[in-house]
């Protein structure tokens, strides 16, 4: 980027010229090859999302999460029923287009389209969708969407502690950006967050490469990938740093 000065040669921020603030998300479906993300809807999808939950015995998969593991149906309505109402974070069920069964959720969550940013969260992947491409399309419609809709950063936060997702933001080409210490009180525990993101003039480049994954072509006759994600947005990255 270049350096930019006001009239009193004071070093300043670029001019955003041309960009205006996007709408909120619409609550509306986005669609892929492997998986679809529909509005949670309780009655719908509590309990294909109740049993596909249940799959993950040891509760491992809510260890980093506010809330979680349920014990049973009563407990997980009372959560999902209000979930499904909010805005802000909106939630979307994701749907596995093979069997048709709900298998996690997501949302979009810091939506602040003054500023044009939006962050990624509340993942929570069954075992039916752990490493498989239905949770790496889902984040990649989530991401289309709200660069398409003129958002100009991306967010991913974790716990610091939460390896996996840490490793995930990298494969999926959010670029790190630094610890908040002590930023969260979660479930009687200290929580210092992993920040992340991705910016509007990366996109170009991470949908290329999320596009020759996601290629039928990229897959065996078994289903085995044949070029790695992290490999294509790892490229990305270097790309961009060499253009600084």
């Amino acid at each position: 980027m270049q350096d930019c000065f006001n009239e009193l040669g004071q070093q300043v921020g670029q001019p955003l010229e041309g960009w205006s603030p996007p709408p909120f998300p619409p609550h509306e479906p986005m669609e892929g090859r492997s998986c679809r993300l529909d509005p949670l809807d309780p009655e719908r999808h509590a309990q294909e999302l109740f049993e596909a939950y249940l799959l993950d015995e040891t509760g491992a998969m809510w260890t980093y999460l506010p809330v979680g593991p349920f014990a049973d149906r009563e407990s997980f309505d009372a959560f999902l029923g209000p979930a499904s109402k909010k805005t802000d974070p909106l939630f979307y069920t994701i749907v596995d287009l093979g069997t048709g069964k709900a298998v996690g959720l997501a949302t979009y969550l810091r939506i602040d389209p003054t500023n044009g940013c939006i962050e990624v969260g509340f993942l929570t992947f069954s075992p039916l969708m752990q490493r498989t491409t239905v949770s790496t399309e889902a984040m990649y419609l989530m991401m289309k969407r709200a660069f398409e809709l003129g958002y100009r950063r991306y967010e991913w936060k974790c716990n610091a502690c939460n390896e996996p997702s840490k490793t995930a933001a990298l494969r999926l080409g959010f670029k790190y950006e630094g610890l908040f210490r002590q930023a969260v009180v979660t479930k009687g525990r200290n929580r210092d967050t992993a920040w992340y993101s991705v910016i509007d003039g990366e996109w170009p480049r991470l949908k290329a490469a999320f596009e020759r994954w996601l290629d039928p072509a990229n897959f065996d006759a078994v289903g085995r990938q044949i070029e790695r994600l992290a490999d294509l947005t790892r490229q990305c990255n270097i790309s961009d740093s060499a253009g600084l």
